[in-house]
């Protein structure tokens, strides 16, 4: 009679199983020796775990390879038809939603305006409508669901799954795990939104090898994740990483916050609208007011870009005030962090072009000596997926942690 297996016994074998899953994620297509000689576990050990991850359908075989000597060895890889994963973005004036496969390439995607003075109890009917749909894509392409990702803005308690405090949304201590698990009865995991980009950013993007990196994003505030040595910065009570409200300006402008002189309230784009439609009231020309037909409060970055990219006297004037303020902030966290990486995301990866020269200069000026070197500033290469690509990483690495789980 076989003995059973003992709490440490299981916890070996799923920690194998992990290593060996991540292992084929990162270097397939591989055979079992490879797997043997990269990860130093037992060729037998190795054949145990690779059959119940096939079992699983999360791994799958593929063509022999051919050798001159010996018999060829079959290769391996992390079946992309294993499920599909959702990946939501909860903005404070719209939804994004997508739907991607086990090796995260996308298969569907709907993007909805939401109004800013929606009620909170609108916007969650609205949001379930949206994944409702998102699964069905899903089933329709014969999957199977495996889990539910969403990125939120403002604090987050990732371990219980709760909304805290968002003042761009006005929402406070919203159970949104437990919400979303009893309606659609999958895991669901919610996080930080420029968290969830930064997570984009790590296993998709630009951030792919690199340990320790910041991610800014704008939207209708400026969020930022933290990557120090490979892990999401977090702090003592899971709330690390509001950069955007670092207070840097004394006395300066009111943020959603309720405080004043926040980084946000000089780096978020409707200042940047606001500044340039003070310049054109003041009697200065710009292009802009023409691609916006007149009406200035419709002016978005689109039209920014258009502008710049014209050659806009007034446009390029307020995106160089806007570099400024964006490069004092960005100067100071490489101060604290020395991160090899910070890249722009949100709507501030249109503009990189004339940002990153801007940042550049200020690092000469405002970084310590042997920092000013070292830090690259790229724009990301996800722009707009990389939160939902970061809601997508929180489901499918949940589960090649714990593959056989």
């Amino acid at each position: 009679m076989a003995k059973p297996k003992t709490a440490n016994q299981t916890l070996v074998r799923e920690m194998n199983a992990s290593i060996v899953m991540d292992c084929i994620r990162l270097y397939a297509p591989l055979s079992r020796a490879d797997l043997a000689a990269r990860t130093g576990l037992m060729r037998s050990t190795i054949s145990l775990i690779v059959d119940e991850l096939i079992g699983h359908s999360f791994v799958r075989e593929i063509h022999r390879q051919g050798s001159k000597v010996g018999r060829p060895g079959t290769l391996l890889e992390v079946n992309p038809n294993a499920g599909f994963a959702v990946g939501l973005e909860v903005g404070v004036d719209f939804l994004a939603v997508i739907v991607t496969n086990f090796v995260g390439e996308i298969l569907w995607r709907r993007t909805q305006a939401t109004p800013e003075s929606q009620h909170q109890i609108a916007k969650l009917e609205q949001v379930e409508q949206v994944i409702a749909e998102a699964l069905e894509a899903g089933k329709s392409l014969g999957l199977r669901p495996l889990g539910i990702g969403v990125g939120v803005p403002g604090l987050v308690d990732a371990e219980q799954g709760k909304l805290v405090f968002a003042p761009n949304l006005h929402w406070m201590d919203v159970p949104l795990r437990l919400i979303w698990t009893r309606r659609f009865g999958l895991p669901v995991f919610v996080e930080n939104e420029a968290n969830c980009a930064c997570l984009g950013e790590y296993f998709y993007g630009n951030a792919r090898n690199i340990e320790n990196f910041i991610f800014l994003k704008t939207g209708v505030g400026l969020g930022g994740g933290v990557m120090i040595d490979g892990k999401l910065f977090r702090g003592a009570n899971g709330y690390g990483g509001e950069i955007g409200h670092m207070a840097l300006y004394k006395g300066g402008e009111l943020c959603a916050c309720g405080r004043h002189g926040c980084w946000e309230t000089y780096v978020r784009p409707s200042n940047l609208y606001r500044d340039i439609i003070l310049r054109l009231k003041d009697g200065n020309k710009s292009m802009i007011a023409d691609l916006v037909g007149g009406d200035l409060y419709k002016i978005t970055m689109d039209e920014v870009i258009e502008a710049a990219q014209q050659g806009d006297a007034v446009v390029l004037s307020v995106l160089e005030d806007y570099a400024r303020h964006l490069a004092f902030g960005i100067c100071n966290l490489i101060n604290i962090f020395n991160p090899e990486l910070v890249i722009l995301g949100g709507t501030l990866s249109g503009a990189g072009q004339w940002l990153v020269p801007a940042i550049n200069a200020s690092m000469q000026q405002n970084v310590m000596p042997p920092l000013r070197n070292i830090t690259r500033i790229e724009v990301s290469a996800r722009g707009e997926d990389a939160c939902l690509l970061g809601a997508i990483a929180l489901v499918l690495d949940d589960i090649l942690r714990e593959p056989l789980g």
